[in-house]
């Protein structure tokens, strides 16, 4: 079976700090060799990878700027596409423009849908909802008006993250510092706590940044930036638990699943797709407000952390998400 992953170029596969769907097409990718199939990575040249890499595209357009992003994307999927006779399957990660190709190609693609950006490309998929072959990444981010042929959780390679069975004294927040993400919802939850709250991530809202994340930073609120690979392991496992409360429909929720894989429970606002990575009251808390997420904080304690690790262990590996994907390409084919 000759597999073509097709990876976003905003970011390198795998990214150096930020990337999910850039990270998720590199542990499928790099999962599917394991498994011993012949696979030809499609994603930027300097990407890293076990299989095959095929580019047009020297750098993503987020890590060198000034690059025409849709020139990128033009020259990146139409290189695929031309070679699609190639291949057995495509698997699309790259959201719903190549879908504009497959009409044209007589290869099957399989595309994970990572998320809406907005109600105003539904009716793309809805074109290609008859040929295409739609994968949800939680049961939660399924959109009415499309079919699916499974739902595929994230896959994480395990080893990156080690258990730690002793929890530490700080707070977490790691993601997009973006109202979405709830960064400020997570200070209060600490000051409330009287913890420290360590956050982690790129800056998306400039403004809100300044506004409603600058002035609380202290010695108590402090702000570490972007942590990449190196420093992921020890940041999850060092807290005594992860700050999670969004304000949207998250569709999964990457550092939900590693902050687990490391034994720290995670609090969050239970929307989107939190129910399916959180057992409640086992692996963390499914929580409403600000003051819910306080209570919870003084309840975390009673989690047991290896369990934590055991369950993210199960649902969540690189392993896993290939062996659900397997079966799918087979049903396709």
């Amino acid at each position: 079976m000759k597999i073509a992953v097709l990876s976003p170029v905003a970011w390198r596969t795998p990214p150096r700090h930020y990337g999910p769907w850039e990270q998720m097409a590199s542990n499928l990718t790099e999962g599917l060799v394991a498994a011993g199939l012949d696979v030809t990575l499609f994603a930027t040249g300097d990407s890293l990878t076990t299989a095959t890499l095929n580019s047009v595209v020297d750098m993503g357009y987020e890590d060198q700027r000034g690059q025409d992003a849709k020139v990128l994307e033009c020259l990146h999927i139409s290189n695929l596409m031309e070679q699609a006779d190639s291949f057995d399957l495509i698997h699309n990660h790259f959201d719903f423009l190549p879908l504009s190709y497959s009409g044209l190609i007589k290869t099957p693609v399989i595309t994970t849908i990572h998320g809406f950006s907005s109600e105003r490309i539904i009716p793309v998929y809805q074109k290609y909802n008859e040929k295409g072959h739609y994968v949800s990444i939680s049961d939660a981010n399924r959109h009415p008006d499309l079919n699916y042929l499974g739902t595929v959780y994230n896959g994480l390679d395990t080893s990156n993250f080690s258990l730690n069975p002793v929890a530490g004294e700080y707070l977490l927040f790691f993601g997009r510092i973006h109202p979405d993400k709830g960064t400020s919802e997570a200070i209060q939850i600490a000051l409330k706590s009287k913890r420290k709250l360590i956050i982690a991530g790129i800056i998306q809202d400039e403004n809100y940044f300044n506004d409603r994340v600058k002035p609380f930073l202290s010695d108590d609120i402090v702000f570490v930036g972007s942590a990449g690979p190196e420093q992921r392991n020890d940041l999850l496992g060092g807290a005594y638990a992860l700050l999670h409360p969004i304000s949207f429909d998250e569709p999964f929720g990457l550092s939900v699943a590693e902050a687990m894989l490391c034994g720290t429970p995670v609090i969050a606002f239970n929307r989107g797709s939190m129910p399916e990575l959180i057992r409640h009251e086992k692996t963390g808390f499914l929580v409403s407000t600000v003051e819910e997420a306080v209570d919870a904080v003084t309840q975390t304690a009673g989690i047991n952390r290896q369990y934590c690790s055991e369950w993210a262990n199960q649902k969540f590996s690189k392993e896993k998400m290939v062996e659900d994907y397997l079966a799918l390409y087979h049903q396709i084919l």
